[in-house]
């Protein structure tokens, strides 16, 4: 199974998951910010992610919706192309997300990542999910939002937000 998070990168809250039989993150991040558009009415203005769901094709999806999409383009074979450089066979929002990956403010705002996903990636497998010991994705589902909501209590508790009844 491969699992999948969001994560609000000002609280560390775990907002979404997803988990599929897919053994790559290619592809999951357009899914993704639709749960998130779905399921709040938020449409966020910066999406970040890691090189592993950079397609092309989810650049122009998120930039439809309004996002700005926050990740490294894909890393050329020859040495001698700059992967921040638009391409001839760019979309303009693909041109566009490549020329603000080449900005300050980008490589700022991309270096955040690792403090906010990848911390949470790292809490969940401190708590002991490194692999679903259950089969099927129901229940490697379950498995994952059992554990979403532990972080959720224990971020939300370190944070001082306050449990209503």
């Amino acid at each position: 199974f491969n699992a999948q998070l969001a994560v609000d990168a000002q609280t560390q809250l775990i907002a979404a998951v997803a988990i599929t039989h897919n053994g790559s993150d290619m592809g999951q991040m357009s899914p993704m910010h639709s749960n998130i558009l779905q399921r709040y009415g938020v449409t966020p203005e910066h999406w970040l992610a890691d090189g592993g769901f950079t397609k092309l094709q989810a650049i122009d999806e998120l930039t439809v919706r309004g996002t700005q999409p926050v990740l490294p383009p894909p890393r050329s074979r020859n040495p001698d192309i700059d992967r921040l450089a638009p391409k001839d066979t760019d979309s303009p929002a693909q041109a566009q997300w490549r020329e603000f990956m080449r900005s300050d403010f980008a490589k700022a705002l991309y270096i955040q990542r690792g403090a906010t996903v990848e911390c949470a990636n790292a809490q969940l497998r401190r708590r002991g999910l490194h692999r679903f010991n259950v089969c099927g994705i129901a229940k490697a589902r379950a498995v994952l939002l059992w554990h979403a909501l532990a972080h959720n209590l224990m971020r939300m508790r370190s944070l001082n937000i306050a449990f209503e009844a």
